[in-house]
């Protein structure tokens, strides 16, 4: 400060005086959350004891910003991974909440013996891809502006705004500054947008999804694969009809080839599977990602009702790296599934949280979901 007030004799004002840096709330045992960032109060003590010594030296100090007050989402990459702020903020509101007209048609459907007898017609793979066949039509192209306009989609984030076809729109590909990737190879990425549960899996394999049970073999079709990820963790990525349906890579690594299990394809609304365990019953396919860091980690695709295709660009074994496509889904609902080995990967903990209040979070592709279990 001194160097700037010999060389201009003009009134200095510090702004925007902060470090940013990645914290991790402590839950304490008599519920309180402690963020231990003492290196950030010693930062911010230092600087203004230096600021002080300039006062004293005869400089004209008008006063002192910091940044910031709370955290905050960073303009440069849309993303809260790093702090700045004196306040902690996390990730609470993007938990969803309430149901929608869908919903309550969906549950009306799968809690009636009859109606459930009637959607069943439907549930057939080759419904899907009839209906998958239509969209991908020039005729299908009239139902793109309505849907664009009811759920208000920002077609300037996306690589084209004009489209042949349904089909074409709903993959429609993302501008690559729209979607930063957090390149830290210690952390799980989300491989898609869409609202994410997380759920521990038990030393026998079982788990439980909004109150319906699995097992790690039912999902797999793989006795000897799903003893590998008995103690780890699953995720479930819900992908709407209105979110962006090409997904990643979650990590640096080798992938083996892919793996389909044929299936029908239940709608994936969570009200379906309080009826029936539709994980294991709708066509999926899966790949392992053996990776440097974080352990092996099996990347599912689970198909939904009048999802017409899983569209992996990757069939066979290679190394791919971190955020690169991986595929993407045609028209419809969908989920993509991810499962971590014990002892390697923890959640981030308001996934946790909200999962166990009944809750799904917003999550973005790109951003972190968890992070290794260092030893």
């Amino acid at each position: 400060m001194e160097i700037y007030w010999e060389r201009y004799q003009k009134p200095l004002f510090v702004v925007e005086n902060g470090l940013g840096a990645k914290d991790y709330p402590i839950h304490k045992e008599d519920g309180s959350v402690e963020i231990a960032d003492d290196y950030r109060i010693e930062y911010l003590r230092k600087h203004i004891a230096e600021m002080e010594k300039a006062i004293e030296n005869g400089v004209d100090v008008m006063g002192y910003t910091v940044w910031g007050c709370i955290d905050l989402v960073s303009a440069s990459t849309a993303q809260m991974s790093k702090r700045y702020g004196m306040i902690y903020v996390d990730r609470n509101g993007n938990r969803t909440e309430g149901t929608t007209g869908q919903d309550r048609l969906l549950k009306f459907i799968y809690t009636h013996t009859a109606t459930r007898l009637l959607i069943r017609p439907f549930l057939s793979p080759w419904v899907s891809k009839l209906g998958g066949t239509f969209l991908s039509t020039r005729l299908s192209a009239v139902a793109i502006r309505p849907f664009v306009e009811k759920n208000q989609i920002d077609l300037s984030q996306y690589e084209k705004q004009e489209f042949a076809s349904y089909n074409e729109f709903f993959t429609r590909k993302i501008k690559a500054e729209e979607r930063p990737v957090e390149m830290d190879e210690e952390v799980l990425i989300s491989p898609c947008d869409g609202k994410v549960s997380v759920y521990p899996i038990c030393e026998k394999g079982k788990f439980e999804i909004k109150h319906t049970a699995y097992t790690a073999e039912q999902l797999l079709q793989d006795a000897h694969l799903a003893k590998h990820y008995y103690g780890g963790w699953i995720y479930i990525l819900r992908l709407t009809v209105d979110d962006y349906h090409r997904y990643c890579y979650v990590a640096d690594g080798i992938k083996s080839s892919q793996k389909k299990i044929k299936g029908i394809l239940h709608t994936v609304n969570p009200v379906a599977n309080d009826a029936c365990p539709i994980y294991k019953m709708n066509a999926r396919e899966y790949c392992l990602l053996k990776t440097e860091t974080l352990g092996t980690v099996l990347m599912m695709e689970v198909g939904a009702l009048m999802v017409g295709k899983i569209k992996n660009h990757e069939q066979r074994n290679c190394r791919v790296c971190r955020g690169t496509e991986k595929g993407m889904f045609e028209f419809g609902g969908s989920t993509v599934i991810l499962m971590t080995e014990p002892g390697k990967v923890q959640p981030d903990e308001d996934l946790i949280r909200n999962t166990e209040a009944g809750y799904e979070t917003l999550v973005k592709l790109g951003e972190q979901v968890g992070r290794k279990i260092k030893v």
